[in-house]
């Protein structure tokens, strides 16, 4: 669609915010937005001085996202400019799979593209983009040249943009799971209906972590297993490993996963994480090397005290479960608990465990997630290594 004419007036609030590095607008600083379909939109401020040009999403709260500040058409070149530029920044990735672009982290906002071998799974999340998919999916073609191109458009966040949720494969064809290979590792990413877009791919280089610092022969624990990911890894060092989830299906996959790395020494547990501790914690069980990777228990910014006190009791526990010199990985992906609120729990988690712990290292998402300072949205993942010290 033509967007020539379409402009969008902001406050000085608005305006401002670009100013700042944060590339969304809100509704309630749009003042004049153009009467139609979604799309990309020239913006300008009260005084008429044009801004830039973003995607306009008319039914979001998030009503404009900054796209550039040029004056200049946004096509199927410019596209496959941005993501060559993304493309080119990814160097020395051990995997067969990894990010391609990070939505705002790559300054394409609302836009997921990762790569799994020869295909290409990516995400579009906002209406303005989901508007011009076309010249997106062209300029993935040029770049990426991949042999299938699926869209995994079935995540929520799509709902506040008045989208379908929906899967569709939009160039040949792509498996309903392929074949991962990470490090030693290899494992099976379910890109059809799996989490995410068929694989937690920023916490690769958090993995490969965690298994160099487990005591060789050692026994491990990890909670919230999903597909074993951590498992897998920590099974090339540990002697035995104990992976525990809720999900029969994730549990099955997971047992797949370790068969094809030929890994007999995993023991795969289906139980309620919280449980699970409790009960370990009163058999007086120890591990050399303890991973915590749940879910978002911070959905929303009413949810933090709540989830704060989630994240707590399983941090506390896993820490008694710790033998001496054994090491933890703790992780939060709910970008509603900020990385020092996340620290201060640890912090009250550890006094309440009666173990002097060792911070190791801080952790995020693997560099292909990239974060930007001015956008906190985008440092959503945040962890620690613990050692204990006794």
């Amino acid at each position: 669609m033509s967007t020539d004419k379409l402009t969008a007036v902001v406050s000085a609030k608005g305006a401002a915010r670009w100013a700042a590095g944060h590339p969304w607008i809100y509704r309630s600083d749009v003042l004049d937005a153009p009467r139609g379909e979604p799309g990309i939109v020239r913006v300008g401020d009260r005084r008429g001085a044009f801004l830039g040009q973003a995607l306009y999403s008319p039914r979001s709260e998030i009503r404009l996202r900054l796209l550039t500040t040029e004056d200049a058409p946004i096509d199927v070149a410019w596209w496959a400019g941005r993501i060559g530029a993304a493309a080119g920044r990814r160097t020395g990735i051990d995997a067969t799979a990894w990010r391609v672009v990070h939505a705002e982290g790559d300054g394409l906002p609302s836009l997921v593209i990762d790569r799994y071998g020869p295909y290409v799974v990516a995400q579009l999340l906002s209406a303005g983009l989901e508007a011009v998919r076309s010249d997106v999916i062209a300029a993935i073609r040029t770049v990426l040249s991949p042999e299938g191109i699926l869209l995994r458009n079935d995540t929520a966040i799509r709902r506040h943009e008045g989208l379908p949720l929906e899967t569709s494969t939009v160039l040949g064809s792509v498996p309903e799971e392929i074949e991962v290979t990470e490090h030693t590792v290899r494992y099976l990413a379910g890109v059809q209906h799996g989490q995410k877009t068929g694989a937690f791919l920023d916490q690769r280089d958090n993995r490969a972590s965690i298994a160099s610092l487990t005591r060789a022969g050692g026994r491990a624990l990890d909670l919230f297993t999903y597909h074993g990911s951590f498992a897998l890894h920590l099974a090339r060092r540990a002697g035995s490993v104990m992976a525990v989830d809720q999900s029969p299906e994730a549990l099955a996959r997971g047992s797949r996963n370790a068969a094809l790395n030929g890994l007999t020494n995993i023991a795969w547990r289906e139980a309620n994480a919280f449980d699970f501790l409790r009960s370990l914690e009163r058999a007086r069980e120890q591990f050399d090397a303890v991973v915590l990777d749940p879910p978002a228990f911070a959905k929303t910014r009413e949810s933090v005290p709540r989830a704060r006190a989630g994240y707590k009791e399983i941090n506390l526990r896993a820490m008694r479960l710790l033998a001496p010199d054994g090491v933890l990985l703790t992780c939060s992906c709910s970008y509603h608990v900020h990385r020092a609120d996340f620290m201060d729990m640890l912090t009250d988690a550890a006094r309440d465990s009666g173990r002097r712990l060792e911070l190791v290292r801080l952790t995020g998402a693997a560099a292909d997630h990239p974060e930007v300072l001015t956008i906190p949205e985008t440092a959503y993942l945040k962890g620690a290594i613990l050692r204990a010290l006794d």
